[in-house]
């Protein structure tokens, strides 16, 4: 009895559960309503085989509970009982799958006004491809990728001159307007999803899947990679925002078409190095950091970095919290900086300053750090610490050690990483939070300070 009463507690209790929980469907933002309907669909008739099966269970355990003088009797067959359970199954099966291959027929046929774009899955980033004014978009290749050409375009196909490039965790999308994702990856299985939309699809290495949604609601959504793709899986996430047409021609036109990022002049180290003579004051004449004015080492750290972070001060995403005095500081001195060609011309000068030695200040347990940064760090930031570009990680090898335990501390605490425009400092904020003593940063300085 005491059974009978316990199964039927957790029936009880399972039905409250679904109907009274908050915890629920994120609400929906996109035109695939359906998918909604049919995981309801699924949910009530599971949920009533469920109630009817263990209410049947219970009803069995007291009908038929032992008493005094009874016996069993066996009954190998039944084939009315049989009949009716296959009846029951095959209609109950039929119910849930047959309104999802009305679903999926959907799925896979695009209208014809879908609007094209690409997704370029990449340990562990999103980067995006729109057609330019020709509506079309070039060849692919993986035997293009490069470090100018991460994308993989066919230098030779005119389709793909015009073509814009998203070099960014966000992408923006038209509202009410129905668009056709075609997903790619170059390197592993990868995983467009965002809850909101309800849809999700596999980007497979070696093939080009695709996906079409219609956006219903203007916000900014989570992109999230729903296959495990590597010790870096859980950081890769990215923003889609949904607004007005208008909003998201003027976001388009921000980016460079292909020919532009083939042809695009680079920083003038001549013209940089008159505008470095602020920056001089405090990280000194050639670039060698100077821990009494928290100013780091910079010669020697890549120029995208450098570039990236410039901006990154003069639009506000970094040097904003009160807590981040140096950062503050760092602010108005950028602000010296007056246009986006100035900060590439900067950045090219220091990439001309010798990359002198830095002196290790940071004491700590060398080995526990090789341990923590080749199960982590690594795989970003290179197992040499030299920096990636490919995956945004700047070089971590000489530079100014006490800096680095600084901004680990930053990035672990929220005083770095948290602003929505700075895309990658949100990343490095996820992965700085397994960081949770301070012995434990300065063991993997440590680490970082021995390589060479």
């Amino acid at each position: 009895m005491a059974l009978a009463i316990v199964i039927a507690l957790l029936v009880i209790g399972s039905v409250l559960f679904q109907f009274l929980s908050p915890w629920y469907f994120t609400p929906i933002a996109s035109n695939w309503v359906a998918i909604d309907d049919t995981i309801g669909l699924t949910f009530w008739i599971t949920g009533a085989v469920f109630v009817v099966i263990n209410l049947f269970v219970v009803y069995c355990i007291i009908r038929f509970r032992q008493r005094k003088g009874s016996k069993a009797e066996y009954e190998p067959e039944n084939k009315k009982l049989e009949w009716w359970l296959i009846g029951i199954t095959t209609i109950g099966i039929a119910s849930m799958l047959a309104p999802g291959l009305f679903v999926w027929a959907d799925f896979v046929h695009v209208p014809s006004n879908a609007a094209l774009f690409e997704v370029v899955g990449k340990q562990w980033n999103w980067s995006y491809r729109f057609p330019g004014k020709d509506g079309k978009m070039g060849l692919v290749d993986t035997k293009f990728i490069s470090e100018k050409n991460p994308f993989g375009i066919d230098p030779d196909d005119m389709n793909g001159q015009d073509d814009i490039l998203v070099a960014s965790q966000e992408v923006h999308l038209p509202l009410n307007k129905p668009v056709k994702a075609l997903l790619r990856s170059v390197d592993v299985l990868h995983n467009f999803a965002v809850p909101q939309f309800r849809a999700k699809m596999d980007l497979v290495p070696g093939m080009v899947t695709y996906i079409w949604f219609t956006p219903t609601r203007v916000g900014k959504f989570d992109l999230l990679c729903n296959e495990l793709c590597g010790i870096g899986h859980y950081v890769m996430r990215g923003k889609v925002v949904i607004e007005s047409d208008e909003a998201y021609q003027a976001w388009l036109s921000n980016y460079p078409t292909f020919v532009q990022t083939q042809t695009q002049k680079i920083g003038d180290a001549a013209a940089g190095q008159p505008l470095y003579a602020v920056c001089s004051a405090c990280h000194g004449a050639q670039g060698e950091g100077n821990k009494a004015l928290n100013a780091p080492k910079l010669s020697g750290q890549a120029e995208w970095y450098l570039s990236r972070q410039l901006m990154n001060f003069k639009q506000g995403a970094r040097g904003v919290k009160d807590q981040d005095i140096n950062g503050k500081l760092m602010a108005p001195m950028v602000a010296t900086l007056g246009t986006a060609s100035a900060v590439a011309d900067v950045s090219a000068y220091i990439l001309t300053l010798p990359d002198t030695p830095v002196k290790n200040t940071i004491q700590g347990n060398i080995s526990k750090g090789e341990s923590l940064y080749n199960s982590t760090c690594a795989a970003c930031h290179g197992l040499n610490g030299a920096g990636v570009e490919s995956t945004k990680a700047p070089r971590l090898q000489n530079m100014s050690d006490w800096y680095l335990v600084t901004q680990l501390n930053n990035f672990r605490t929220g005083v770095r990483g948290t602003h929505p425009k700075d895309l990658y400092g949100q990343q490095m904020s996820s992965v700085a939070s397994f960081l949770t003593q301070e012995q434990t940063i300065n063991d993997l300085v440590a680490y970082i300070g021995s390589l060479k």
